[in-house]
């Protein structure tokens, strides 16, 4: 099960021999009768499928930490476990403090409404008030670059635009524990640079951050430790450069 941590000393993030079992249906059943002679053969009419196995790592307060592999191999399953949208089949996952996980860019956004309506929207979604949104209001239209745009619908922006406007967001949040899936191509390369930049600067505050990517040249320049998953298991846990290296050859 997750649930925060409540020394405020400890570790920001606790997993803890996770693992993570999904149900796959067979083919639908479409009659009573197909249901029927499916049990007298012996066949459940599912699979499990086993995305996580036995992972285990903590991380403290104001950490990167790297997450790399395959498609498949269970990164984006690891964030949303740490962010609750998903309970593991069995271990233990503790968070210190507000969690905003970021898995997909612009997940939850309305495209009907403006770039600033969604701005609010969002910011609600993880439990701040009106009041603390306006104080960050024009900081997050500033660094969107977006200008004029943000008083359009979304459904008229570029897919650049759009992931301008969510990483912007989700950056200006002041979570204690960001969770970021394929953050680092964000825009153009002026606001990819400033986006890293961004991380760096809100990690340095004390927030904890969680980023999964296949951008593995860039990511040494970013964190000091990385997790290599493959098939739902933890390969590696470790210096960054090295375990780049390693997940690198070995994909190679």
């Amino acid at each position: 099960m997750a649930y925060p941590i409540r020394a405020d000393n400890g570790p920001a993030v606790v997993v803890q021999d996770v693992t993570k079992e999904f149900i796959l249906p067979h083919e639908r059943m479409v009659t009573l009768k197909g249901a029927i002679l499916r049990a007298l053969r012996g066949r459940s009419g599912a699979d499990r499928f086993v995305a996580l196995r036995n992972v285990s790592f903590e991380m403290q307060r104001g950490e990167i930490l790297g997450v790399v592999g395959r498609n498949g191999s269970g990164k984006t399953t690891l964030l949303s476990l740490i962010a609750r949208i998903y309970l593991p089949t069995s271990g233990r996952i503790a968070t210190q403090g507000r969690v905003c996980a970021l898995l997909g860019l612009g997940a939850g956004m309305d495209p009907e409404l403006t770039g600033r309506d969604n701005i609010f929207l969002n910011a609600t979604f993880y439990g701040l008030q009106r009041k603390e949104v306006l104080e960050q209001y024009n900081s997050i239209a500033e660094f969107s670059e977006l200008g004029d745009f943000l008083l359009a619908p979304v459904r008229t922006y570029s897919f650049g635009m759009f992931q301008k406007l969510a990483f912007s967001v989700a950056a200006h949040l002041s979570p204690d524990v960001l969770l970021l899936d394929e953050v680092l191509a964000v825009g153009d390369v002026h606001f990819g640079a400033k986006s890293l930049h961004k991380l760096q600067e809100i990690c340095a505050s004390g927030t904890t951050i969680v980023l999964v990517t296949h951008e593995l040249d860039r990511l040494p320049d970013i964190c000091a430790r990385t997790i290599w998953l493959d098939c739902g298991e933890v390969m590696r846990d470790g210096d960054t450069r090295s375990v780049v290296q390693e997940y690198a050859a070995a994909c190679g």
